[in-house]
């Protein structure tokens, strides 16, 4: 592979990776406007493509959506490197975070962030306006996204909603006469070297896991943290609104049970505070909410130096990230040579709309959630929260003004009513 000319999309990607704030359903508006519009590294179809198929995968689908990107470009060495360039800082901000946390009171730093959630549904509302002109087009497609929509605000919390409206959207739009083309790119062929090595390190780690708990090896939890993490990233389905329940239970919930505490098992353990102020940091940082590992690896050691506390954080880190690499790279092969078959190719106009939909679902459930979280504010934080949504939504679709501007924008009104008002 040429590296040198891949290096302005390497570039790309990390100018990606510092905007990119408000999850999966932001990301995938982000990478339209800088992988689509700006750049024309992939269409508008194929990132639809892509992003639907990533949801239908366990794993961090932000992640392996723009992990597909690179394997397209220059593929999988420029996939690893734009892995990493992608997590990274949003990783160091949380590991620092957890540092911070433990040695300091962060808690009113964090004030000035409060907006930065509606500024990021924002985001999703423009991108929904965006791709609604090229994925909705004729009747079928409408009530696709219509029902997705609705279904979404109902279910969002659950993490089969989205797979199942995926697939029951790509059946509906089977009937069709839609043609099939009789050209593209072959299909490459299925490497099984990804899932052997998926499945070898899942095995191991759970060996060496159980083998450190029962014979307290000295670098127990480290053992500890990447098996866990690594299990998360393996079974997680629906991204971090789900790995972050599943981290709950983990961590607070099943460290107090009766049967680990009759046992005497030395498992990690956080607190709730602590727990809940790294779900609070990870919405207010751009990149994946899987770096939420980031912090939570840090937090496990911190009865340890630093050092240690940093260790925590790498293990966890490549732990749940690593998963979706694989995964993705192995199915995705799979998935080009299924295109060839009528059956999935006429699913991809049903399959393109639901997206859209989930999109707008999670708008309208986000907006109601923060609504709730509003009510015992001051009229002032109301009015801010209206217009720092509206605002974005304008600058972002029709201004196509760049994001860092816009979160610069809403880091300073957060800063200015804390700090000044």
């Amino acid at each position: 592979m040429n590296f040198i000319r891949h290096i302005s999309f390497l570039r790309a990607v990390f100018k990606h990776s510092i905007t990119a704030f408000g999850g999966p359903q932001v990301h995938i508006s982000l990478m339209q406007r800088r992988f689509v519009d700006q750049r024309n590294d992939i269409t508008s179809q194929e990132l639809l493509e892509y992003n639907a198929f990533c949801q239908l995968l366990p794993g961090a689908s932000s992640t392996q959506t723009i992990v597909l990107v690179a394997y397209k470009r220059g593929g999988v060495f420029l996939a690893l490197i734009t892995l990493l360039v992608w997590i990274l800082p949003a990783s160091i901000i949380m590991a620092t975070a957890a540092i911070l946390f433990t040695h300091f009171d962060i808690q009113k730093g964090l004030a000035s962030l409060k907006y930065l959630q509606l500024m990021s549904i924002g985001f999703i509302a423009s991108a929904t306006l965006l791709l609604y002109r090229k994925a909705v087009d004729n009747s079928i497609t409408k009530i696709i996204f219509i029902i997705t929509s609705i279904i979404v605000v109902i279910g969002f919390k659950t993490p089969w909603t989205i797979p199942i409206v995926i697939i029951i959207a790509g059946i509906a739009t089977n009937f069709s006469k839609k043609r099939i083309p009789n050209d593209g790119a072959a299909p490459k062929s299925i490497k099984w070297s990804g899932l052997i090595i998926f499945i070898a390190l899942f095995i191991t780690a759970g060996i060496l896991s159980e083998q450190s708990t029962r014979q307290n090896w000295k670098y127990q939890k480290v053992f500890n943290l990447f098996e866990t993490n690594y299990r998360f990233g393996s079974f997680v389905f629906g991204g971090g609104d789900v790995l972050i329940p599943m981290m709950y239970e983990q961590y607070v919930t099943r460290p107090n049970a009766p049967r680990i505490i009759q046992n005497k098992r030395d498992v990690i353990k956080i607190s709730s505070d602590a727990f809940l102020t790294g779900t609070g940091i990870v919405r207010a940082v751009p990149g994946p909410i899987f770096s939420i590992s980031s912090y939570t690896g840090a937090i496990a050691l911190k009865d340890k130096r630093i050092g240690w506390q940093i260790l925590g954080s790498v293990v966890a880190t490549v732990g749940v990230f690593l998963p979706s690499f694989f995964i993705v790279l192995f199915f995705f092969p799979i998935w080009q040579m299924l295109k060839k078959y009528a059956i999935l190719y006429r699913s991809l106009e049903g399959i393109n709309a639901a997206v859209v939909g989930i999109m707008l679902g999670a708008s309208l459930y986000l907006i109601k959630d923060v609504s709730f979280n509003l009510v015992n504010t001051a009229p002032l934080v109301w009015v801010l929260s209206a217009l720092t949504f509206l605002a974005s939504t304008y600058l972002s679709y029709y201004k196509k003004l760049a994001t860092h501007w816009i979160v610069l924008l809403v880091i300073l009104i957060g800063f200015m009513s804390t700090y000044i008002a």
